[in-house]
C-alpha cells in the first residue's frame, strides 16, 4: 500500500463503551467507501496497527472512546501530530494509541496526518454492548469520518495531480 487513508477502529469489546471505535469501523466497512480508503477494526491489536502504518498511508483516522469533558455520547475530532504524542511505553499485547503512534519512528515509519474521532463514554466497565448515549452517537461518528475522508482524499488527489503535471 502506498497512499490512501487508513481508518482504525480501536476498542475492547468486553469493556462496554470502549468498543465505540470497533462499532464505528464495523459500520463503515459495511457501507460504500471511497477508493483509497482502508477500514480496519484493530480492537486492542496495537502492534498490528503500528506495522500497517509502516505501509505508508497519506492520512490516518483513529476512532476511539475518548474520555474527557462533556456528556456521554459527545463527539469530538482532534488533529494529532508527533508533538502531541510524546513518548509512550509500547505494549505489543495491548492497545495504547498514543504509545502505538509514538513508536512509529522506532519502527522506521513516520506518523501521517492523524485525526481522532472520539466519543465521550458513559461506561467502560466490564460488559458487552454500548450504552444508549454512545450507541446513539455511532451514526454521527460515521458521518464525521466520511467528512474527514472526503477532505483528506481531495487534498491528496490534488497533490498527486500537481506532481503529475509537467
Amino acid at each position: 500500500m502506498s497512499g490512501g487513508v487508513l481508518v482504525a477502529g480501536i476498542g475492547n469489546l468486553f469493556l462496554s463503551d470502549d468498543a465505540f471505535g470497533s462499532e464505528v469501523a464495523r459500520r463503515l466497512a459495511a457501507g460504500p467507501l471511497p477508493a483509497g480508503v482502508t477500514v480496519v477494526d484493530y480492537g486492542i491489536r496495537g502492534m498490528h496497527l503500528a506495522y500497517d502504518l509502516l505501509e505508508g498511508y497519506d492520512a490516518l483516522v483513529v476512532v476511539d472512546a475518548l474520555p474527557g469533558h462533556g456528556s456521554a455520547g459527545d463527539l469530538s475530532v482532534l488533529e494529532v501530530g508527533p508533538e502531541d504524542l510524546g513518548e509512550g511505553e509500547f505494549d505489543a499485547h495491548g492497545m495504547a494509541p498514543v504509545a502505538v503512534l509514538a513508536s512509529l519512528g522506532q519502527l522506521g515509519g513516520q506518523l501521517p496526518p492523524t485525526f481522532v474521532v472520539g466519543c465521550q463514554p458513559a461506561d467502560v466497565g466490564e460488559g458487552i454492548g454500548l450504552s444508549p448515549p454512545v450507541a446513539a452517537a455511532v451514526d454521527g461518528a460515521v458521518a464525521l469520518v466520511h467528512d474527514l475522508l472526503a477532505e483528506q482524499l481531495a487534498k491528496y488527489d490534488t497533490a498527486r495531480v500537481r506532481e503529475d503535471t509537467p
